[in-house]
């Protein structure tokens, strides 16, 4: 579905934002979170949006040993990512109640 993929890509970076915010994870972990919530993202989905928030200085990736197979890069998030959920948490407050509202509404034919 084009509709729920294109919403999908505004929210996701707060999405992994929050994960990340909650626990130290890695790339693959995340896109399992994500799904166990009822969002399906593949991995090459993750990826981009985690290099654009290291560059970004909202993440920091740390490479650790894996208990099975190679080395894992695990993110946690920074001062700077602790403002930014903050910020994305608000903006989507902001935004959701209004829609919610709008979707509510009985149509009329």
């Amino acid at each position: 579905m084009a509709i729920r993929s294109q919403l999908l890509k505004g929210i996701l970076e707060g999405c992994l934002l929050a994960i990340i915010a909650r626990e130290t994870v890695y790339g693959y972990e995340l896109a399992v979170k994500l799904q166990t919530q009822g969002i399906d993202v593949s991995e090459g989905s993750i990826y981009p949006i985690l290099l654009r928030l290291q560059k970004e200085q909202l993440i920091v990736g740390e490479m650790r040993k894996s208990p099975s197979g190679p080395n894992r890069k695990y993110y946690q998030l920074t001062e700077k990512g602790k403002t930014a959920l903050q910020a994305f948490r608000s903006n989507w407050e902001n935004l959701k109640r209004p829609v919610d509202q709008l979707l509510e509404q009985k149509e009329e034919y």
